[in-house]
This record gives C-alpha cells, sequence and structure tokens, in this order.
C-alpha cells in the first residue's frame, strides 16, 4: 500500500503506508523524541497535525494500555523513517499499525525524514496531504494552499461536561484544554480532589466549586483560538491560585496583557533543556508547542520571567508578581519524557496551602 505525502510548497515524498487507507491533510511537525511514540500519538495537542517522528525506527516495543494521554488520539496522521510491524515488549499487546487502523489513523513510512525535517527547520511548518499515490498533487496543492487551518481544536478535544476524581487533599479544578492523563495522574499522586471542567467553563462556575486552586492544561493550536478560558483565567487569577502548563502558561500570559506569536518550527520533543534564572538550574524538559509568549510584552504586565529556553531564549515560565499564579511552557509531567521538573506540582500544592492559610488566618 504505497501512498505519498504532498506538502503545499511542491514537494512530494512516496513510501510505504501503514495504519489507516484513508485520505488526510494537516500541519505538519516534528517531534525530536527516541521513545514514547504511544503517548505522542495520543496527546491531544497534536490534533489536526501530522506528526513526524524523527527517530529513524518506531514501533519496536508495540502499544500496551497503560501509556495512553487521551482514549480517542486527535493527530491526524503518523510519518516516520521506518515502521516495525512485528513488535517485542513483555507489555505490548498490539502493534502501531494496529492502533493506527483501528483509530483511523493514515500513516507513512520509507521517506526521508531527515530531509523533511530540514525543509521544515528552514522555512516552518507545512501544510501537507497523506494521500494514494493516483492523486494528482497539483490539485493538492491547490487546496493546501486555499485552506486556512482549523482554529476549533480545543473545543474538539475538551471534555463536554465535568467529572470528579475524588481526593482527600486539594481540591483543584483541572480546565481540559486537551489535557494530558499524565496531568491528572500528578495531581492524584499528590492526593488532590480533581473535578476536571471543560475548557469554557465560566468563572462563576469554578468558584462555586469551592477549588483550593485552578491548573490550566495543555492543549493544541493558536491559544488567541480560546476566548473563553482567556476570559475565565481574567476573571479568576486575583481569588484562586492558578498554574498554567504549554498552552495554558499562554492563556496566563494573554489574560494578564502579554501576547503570543507562532514559532518557526515549535518545540516537540523530550530533550529541551530549560534554565530557571533565580537559580541557574537547568532542567531537561518535554514539550510540544507552536506558539509562544513574546518576551518584550511582559513589559506592560504585572509577569515576571522565572524560565527560560537554553536553545533560542524564548519564555519557558512566567510568575505573577501580585497573585498566586504562575505557569510553564513544558510539561513538567512528562509523559513521555524525563521528570526534572515534576517538583513543579509540589510547587502548585504549597502554593494552594499558603493560599489558604491566609484566608483562615
Amino acid at each position: 500500500m504505497d501512498k505519498q505525502l504532498i506538502l503545499a510548497d511542491g514537494t512530494v515524498f512516496r513510501g510505504e503506508g501503514f495504519g489507516a487507507d484513508v485520505t488526510i491533510s494537516g500541519e505538519v511537525v516534528f517531534n525530536t523524541g527516541m521513545t514514547g511514540y504511544q503517548e505522542i500519538l495520543s496527546d491531544p495537542s497534536y490534533c489536526d497535525q501530522i506528526v513526524m517522528l524523527t527517530y529513524p525506527l518506531i514501533g519496536n516495543y508495540g502499544i500496551n494500555r497503560d501509556d495512553f494521554e487521551s482514549l480517542n488520539p486527535a493527530v491526524a496522521g503518523l510519518i516516520v523513517k521506518e515502521v516495525e510491524h512485528q513488535p517485542s515488549h513483555w507489555r505490548e499487546q498490539e502493534s502501531l499499525h494496529d492502533l493506527l487502523v483501528a483509530k483511523n489513523i493514515p500513516g507513512l513510512a520509507g521517506i526521508d525524514t531527515r530531509m523533511l525535517t530540514r525543509k521544515i527547520r528552514a522555512h516552518g511548518t507545512l501544510k501537507g496531504c497523506i494521500c494514494a499515490l493516483d492523486v494528482d498533487p497539483a490539485d493538492v496543492i491547490e487546496r493546501l494552499n486555499d485552506a486556512p487551518l482549523k482554529t476549533n481544536q480545543v473545543s474538539r478535544v475538551s471534555v463536554n461536561t465535568a467529572y470528579h476524581v475524588p481526593g482527600k487533599g486539594m481540591r483543584v479544578a483541572l480546565i481540559d484544554c486537551g489535557m494530558k492523563h499524565g496531568i491528572l495522574q500528578s495531581l492524584i499522586e499528590r492526593q488532590c480532589d480533581v473535578v476536571v471542567v471543560p475548557y469554557n467553563t465560566s468563572a462563576d462556575e469554578i468558584k462555586r466549586l469551592g477549588v483550593d486552586g485552578i491548573l490550566v492544561s495543555n492543549g493544541p493550536g493558536n491559544p488567541e483560538d480560546v476566548p473563553e478560558t482567556i476570559a475565565t483565567v481574567k476573571d479568576v487569577i486575583d481569588e484562586i491560585p492558578l498554574f498554567g502548563i504549554c498552552l495554558g502558561h499562554q492563556l496566563l500570559a494573554l489574560a494578564s496583557g502579554a501576547t503570543t506569536s507562532k514559532l518557526t518550527f515549535g518545540h516537540r520533543g523530550s530533550n529541551h533543556p530549560v534554565r530557571e534564572i533565580a537559580t541557574g538550574r537547568i532542567d531537561i524538559t518535554a514539550q510540544n508547542h507552536g506558539y509562544t509568549v513574546d518576551l518584550d510584552s511582559l513589559a506592560t504586565t504585572e509577569l515576571e520571567l522565572t524560565h527560560e529556553a537554553v536553545n533560542d531564549g524564548t519564555v519557558e515560565g512566567l510568575r505573577h508578581k501580585q497573585l498566586d499564579a504562575f505557569s510553564v511552557q513544558y510539561h513538567p509531567e512528562a509523559s513521555p519524557g524525563p521528570h526534572d521538573a515534576n517538583h513543579l506540582f509540589d510547587q502548585f500544592i504549597e502554593m494552594m496551602k499558603e493560599a489558604k492559610k491566609k484566608v483562615l488566618a
């Protein structure tokens, strides 16, 4: 089942199709992680994107029941250099091919992924289409260039109704903008009483829950396309401690008066070094985002920079100067990736406890 990848700039790659036999289009991005393809595929932040993995062999340890970050992957398609159809691992329950067939996601293997990575790094992410060989590239290229990128991803990956995960610790409202299960698990491990709410839940609804803190999750797309969550964050940060992760970080910035912009090719992988400004500490972090908070825009806000990317100096962490609110652009829960930054969940717990003491004093 040979297939082709057609890019909006006219480039065509031909290779071996696997997974579902369907035609899809999306923004082509790359991830540099060496492992964790199951978590990457099931990360809702990849909604509508065709993900290319730069590590050359993918699928060798198969798919298991435990490593999903969502039950229904939102990724549009997968591109790899080489796919393994006969995985071997003690936790393996099915192959990568079988998962993609079940979830109706097409894959493409055998193309020059190094060349494609270099193209994206040089020119930025591109719209692309995985389709059969008999499809006319000229027609696809015209459609790709005419069609704008979708802007409704968060509404499609967020929960529709709130649900409760009982615990005996701090009560946390987790605003689901495309939440990875690893974030919820990190709160559960700390005995939190979690209420997961949709992205468009109002500030008044959250306040009625009597929560000790709010965590705004990761999610897909342009943060400016989520005005409902921005409005909620703006209305709660002066009353309830808040922690933002990835998209949640960008939404805190926008709610506080900063601006965001799109990166050329984004940060996606499990090996991104981040420097803490106050201490000089370097954490190796997991990241998945295509937008960044504009550093210059912080000057007119009450936010201060706490972390920066070692590779390109972009904003990786923020803290409100007056209120109990902080955020990071990376993923402290990892999944996949190193757990260097997992202590940030403990910092969130301590912030909620201190805020509660002030109220009771």
